[in-house]
C-alpha cells in the first residue's frame, strides 16, 4: 500500500471527564441503553469527584498524540494525527467532521485498546460507523489498525515499567499482572471466530506472560479488576482485592501490580488500583507498587508508528505471540462475521 493513500492518523479513546459538571453526563453516556440504576452512577460519580471531577485519560491521550506525532516524524511518516472519543469530548463524531472539514480522505486509526472483545474492539468499529454516518458523504474511508497485545515494543514498555517498580518494591514482592474483568460471557464471545478465537482473556494472558519474561520473572499472579453489575453474572476472577488477601495468607511481604490491561492512566487505574487496591494492602501490611502504565514510554509511540508503517509500507507485522488476533476494519465493520458480539 502507498503512503499517498493514506493521509492522517485518528487517535480513538474512551474519554473521560475534565471538570465536576461533566462527570454526570461523562457516566450517562457511557452506561446509556445498559439499565444501570441512577444509584450506582451517582457511586461511580464520587470516584471522579475525589480527583476533582478529573480523569487523566484526556490528558494522556494528548500527550500520547504529540510523542506519536515525533515518531511519525522521525519514521518519514507525515501524517496529521486526530484526537475523538467514544464517551466524551472530544468526540470522534467531531473528530472525523474535522477530518472531512480538512479533506482527509482516507485516514488510519489507533484505538487505545490493545485487546480483542466488544468494548476494546468491536466497540470501537462501531464508533467508526456510528462518526462516518453523522460526517456524511464526505466522511473519509477510516481503516482500524490490528490489536498490539503482543507486538515487541508493547511488550518491552510494560517490561520496563514492571523492572522499575520491582527495583522500587524489592524482588521479593510478588508480581500481580491486572486487566479489566469482563463477564464470562462476552468473553467467551470473542472466540467464536475460530478455536479459541480473539478471545479477550487469552490475549492478556499471553501478554502477561510475555511481560513477564522479558523482565526476568519467572513466577506471577494474573488477577482482574473493576468488575459491575448484577452479582449473579459471573465475571473473569479473581478480583485483586480479594487477590491481596490471598497473596497475604501466603506470606508475601508485598506486591507489585502491573496494570497490563491499561494502555494509560485512567479511573480504573487511579481509583481501583491506587486508591482502593493500596488502601487493602496497607490494611494487611503489605508493601504496594504499582507499575506505570505503558503509554508514557517513548517505545508505545514508536509502536503506533510502526503500526501505521504496516498499512502505508507494507512492513511485516511483528508479533511476540501466536495467539489469535485481528481488529482490523474497514469503515467501521468488524473484523469477521460474528467476532466479539456484544452479549446482553
Amino acid at each position: 500500500m502507498s503512503s499517498t493513500l493514506i493521509d492522517a492518523l485518528l487517535l480513538l479513546s474512551f474519554g473521560g471527564p475534565e471538570g465536576p459538571s461533566e462527570v454526570r453526563p461523562f457516566l450517562e453516556n457511557v452506561t446509556r441503553g445498559r439499565g444501570v440504576p441512577a444509584q450506582r452512577l451517582d457511586e461511580v460519580a464520587q470516584h471522579y469527584l475525589h480527583f476533582g471531577g478529573v480523569s487523566p485519560i484526556n490528558q494522556c491521550n494528548r500527550t500520547l498524540i504529540s510523542a506519536i506525532e515525533r515518531a511519525l516524524a522521525d519514521a518519514g511518516l507525515d501524517l496529521p494525527v486526530y484526537f475523538g472519543n467514544r464517551n466524551w469530548h472530544p468526540l470522534v463524531e467531531d473528530a472525523v467532521a474535522t477530518m472531512a472539514g480538512d479533506g482527509i480522505r482516507r485516514a488510519l486509526v489507533f484505538a487505545t485498546s490493545a485487546w480483542g472483545g466488544y468494548s476494546g474492539c468491536r466497540q470501537y468499529h462501531e464508533d467508526i460507523a456510528r462518526a462516518r454516518s453523522a460526517a456524511g458523504s464526505a466522511a473519509p474511508e477510516l481503516i482500524k489498525l490490528r490489536h498490539f497485545f503482543d507486538h515487541p515494543l508493547f511488550i518491552q514498555a510494560c517490561a520496563g515499567a514492571l523492572r522499575t517498580a520491582r527495583e522500587q518494591a524489592g524482588h521479593e514482592a510478588r508480581v500481580v499482572f491486572t486487566a479489566h474483568s469482563v463477564p464470562l460471557a462476552a468473553d467467551a464471545a470473542a472466540g467464536l471466530v475460530e478455536q479459541g478465537g480473539h478471545r479477550y482473556s487469552r490475549q492478556v494472558s499471553a501478554a502477561a506472560r510475555l511481560v513477564a519474561g522479558a523482565a526476568g520473572v519467572a513466577s506471577y499472579d494474573l488477577v482482574w479488576q473493576s468488575r459491575s453489575g448484577p452479582p449473579q453474572v459471573p465475571w473473569l476472577e479473581p478480583d485483586i482485592a480479594d487477590h491481596l488477601d490471598t497473596v497475604h495468607a501466603r506470606g508475601e511481604p508485598g506486591v507489585v501490580v502491573v496494570p497490563v490491561g491499561f494502555v494509560s492512566d485512567h479511573l480504573e487505574v487511579t481509583w481501583d488500583l491506587d486508591h482502593e487496591a493500596r488502601q487493602r494492602a496497607a490494611m494487611l501490611g503489605m508493601t504496594f507498587v504499582r507499575a506505570a502504565t505503558p503509554g508514557t514510554d517513548p517505545r508505545f509511540a514508536e509502536m503506533v508508528a510502526e503500526l501505521v508503517a504496516e498499512q502505508v509500507r507494507d512492513v511485516p507485522a511483528r508479533r511476540c505471540s501466536q495467539v489469535p488476533a485481528a481488529g482490523q476494519g474497514v469503515n467501521g465493520s468488524p473484523c469477521a462475521l460474528g467476532c466479539c458480539e456484544r452479549v446482553r
